[in-house]
């Protein structure tokens, strides 16, 4: 069973979305401490391999986080998923989500987190019924940006400061939105 407790897997023909497992410890390491990853996502660089585990257990380990395997590799290269209004860097309503990812720096530019937030996005509007999924990126980390506005999300105009993340709270992020389809 997956660490959080729950099955749901989506795919494409090249990456598998699937619930994190206890396992995946050393993989997630591998990627999430390269210093280059995390920071433009808001967190740091994973320490140890420890660390990786604890974060499995208690951010990864709940509904609406996923890893992004490689099935070429079976290795899991990224995370994707959404957040409620709960638990968002952003003041949204509870019929709203936001959205996020990161890639192993190994895939960058290889359109890996467009086909995720496709997954993510068909998942949070026809599985959870979500109205609008909100999602932002640092200025200086553009194509994540292009990751979104690829999946139709549209700029806000808006940049804001999101005082829980762990690095890159002073700095503004720029805020995109996707409405569901009528």
């Amino acid at each position: 069973m997956p660490a959080g407790g729950y099955i749901c897997i989506m795919e494409t023909e090249r990456i598998l979305l699937r619930p994190w497992r206890e396992s995946d410890a050393a993989a997630l390491f591998k990627y999430a401490s390269d210093p280059e990853v995390g920071p433009r996502a808001g967190w740091p660089p994973h320490k140890s391999v420890e660390e990786s585990l604890e974060i499995i257990r208690t951010v990864f380990s709940g509904e609406g986080m996923w890893a992004v395997e490689l099935k070429e590799t079976g290795e899991p290269i990224g995370c994707a998923g959404y957040l409620p209004a709960s638990g968002s860097n952003l003041e949204i309503v509870e019929t709203e989500c936001e959205v996020g990812y990161w890639i192993a720096r190994p895939y960058w530019g290889q359109g890996i987190c467009t086909e995720a937030l496709k997954l993510i996005v068909d998942y949070c509007f026809n599985v959870k019924g979500f109205t609008t999924l909100w999602g932002d990126y640092f200025p200086g980390n553009p194509a994540s940006g292009r990751v979104m506005e690829k999946c139709g999300f549209t700029d806000t105009g808006r940049e804001v400061l999101c005082p829980s993340l762990e690095v890159g709270s002073d700095r503004p992020v720029r805020v995109l939105h996707l409405d569901r389809p009528e």
